[in-house]
């Protein structure tokens, strides 16, 4: 059974005769101890705040039965890791996506709106808790007031908070027709008419992040933390 925020992703796998239903991470509508096992890859990234990523893995914990397995997967900040470089640094696509900063509002539902109605027991994110996730594990630089700055594409981080570019493929083209094929090079004229660009949030993760996280929680026991092609991964077991 698989989820997604994007009704359109949903649809596409309602059209592949997958099970799958819209939701959000922090809210997931499947009875708690009902899963064996849960996957939840590139996500939890895109939560703003510590506190909401810790809750995304309260609720993923929430999910699993006794013994049951998560794998999670987050973007590294360190893209290049033990001397070799990640796959999304080596495909280079001569992109020159321009470094810029964008305001953002800096208003926030508080976490407490957001676990309303959870169990205490699976629910445990304590203050205490978050303090201890405060960001002391890497050299980024904090951001400074509401602005964040604007990821270049395949390139190396130089923040944990930041927005990266996400080019729309075909943004003119009819609804009938294919939207997967790149009409132009990336970052030319051309591309750029025909290719809305969307801002996407991303944390990235220092190593020890995610699975300091993850050891916060007393209802789950990490069993392994590794490194893979960019991303920080931890495999936890619910107990």
């Amino acid at each position: 059974v698989g989820c997604d925020r994007s009704k359109n992703l949903v649809d596409i796998c309602g059209e592949k005769n997958f099970q799958a239903f819209v939701c959000d991470a922090l809210s997931v509508p499947i009875r708690s101890g009902s899963c064996d096992a849960c996957i939840s890859i590139a996500v939890i990234h895109h939560f703003s705040t510590a506190e909401r990523r810790l809750a995304t893995i309260c609720e993923l914990a929430r999910l699993l039965r006794p013994g049951g397995t998560a794998l999670i997967y987050v973007w590294a900040m360190e893209q290049e890791y033990k001397n070799q470089k990640s796959k999304y640094l080596k495909e280079k696509n001569g992109s020159k996506d321009k470094e810029e900063e964008i305001d953002i509002g800096m208003s926030q539902r508080p976490l407490s709106d957001q676990m309303s109605g959870s169990s205490s027991q699976d629910s445990a994110c304590s203050d205490r808790l978050l303090n201890d996730l405060k960001d002391e594990r890497c050299d980024a630089k904090p951001v400074a007031d509401s602005r964040l700055p604007v990821h270049t594409n395949r390139t190396s981080f130089h923040a944990q908070d930041l927005l990266v570019p996400w080019h729309l493929k075909g943004g003119t083209k009819k609804k009938e027709e294919s939207v997967d094929t790149v009409l132009f090079p990336a970052g030319s004229k051309e591309s750029q008419e025909l290719s809305p660009v969307f801002h996407r949030y991303y944390h990235v993760f220092c190593e020890g992040e995610l699975e300091a996280a993850c050891r916060s929680l007393d209802c789950v026991r990490v069993q392994k933390s590794y490194y893979d092609q960019g991303n920080w991964c931890v495999v936890l077991e619910k107990l």
